[in-house]
């Protein structure tokens, strides 16, 4: 359950696996004034995630879980998010699944931002998808995580033309810099309603 503390904005983490631009968006926004959200933590699996570089150059605390053992690195986690006393989660291009055994013991909220017009084309390679089905139009999904890929509540989405001209990797490029508008908005959005 998330508690917003008068003004106070709320501590939240971002897991990445890679360059972390949804990170970094995320990030510049939470420096406005009427961001809801600071960054308190960032999360990677990897050690060499070109954000974990961003994240150090502005003193975000960051961790770097080794992912061998599930078990293991989920229970490292849930107590480095106690300690750091996070309530919510955005996964960022974070390339594992949470289990459903950490969902149910992490008492927070975990957002996920999905590179498609959700409940189409979950998991990976969604714009190859998208260009050999012909769709007219692709986009960006902002939605709450649960036990299943990408099948939690919807928060919000936005949708980007397809052109003819387009294969995935064009697409691809025009549909993140859309994420990187739609994710700290959704995040908002969430937390001036609670």
């Amino acid at each position: 359950m998330i508690t917003l503390n008068g003004s106070k904005k709320i501590g939240i983490a971002v897991f990445i696996s890679g360059k972390g631009s949804n990170f970094k968006s995320l990030y510049k926004f939470s420096k406005k004034k009427n961001s809801k959200f600071k960054i308190n933590l960032v999360l990677s699996n990897n050690i060499n995630a070109g954000g974990l570089k961003f994240a150090r150059k502005r003193k975000i605390k960051n961790e770097i879980i080794n992912y061998k053992n599930i078990n293991l690195a989920e229970n490292k986690i849930l107590y480095i998010l106690k300690k750091n006393n996070i309530q919510l989660i955005c996964l960022a291009g974070f390339m594992r699944i949470l289990s459903k055994k950490f969902l149910k013991k992490f008492k927070g909220s975990v957002l996920n931002i999905h590179p498609s017009l959700l409940p189409r084309y979950k998991g990976l390679n969604t714009h190859i998808k998208v260009i050999q089905n012909r769709d007219k139009y692709s986009g960006c999904t902002v939605h709450y995580v649960n036990s299943k890929l990408d099948s939690g509540k919807i928060i919000l989405q936005k949708k980007v033309r397809v052109y003819k001209r387009d294969n995935p990797k064009s697409l691809a490029k025009r549909v993140l810099s859309q994420e990187h508008i739609l994710y700290p908005k959704a995040l908002n959005k969430i937390l001036i309603n609670t």
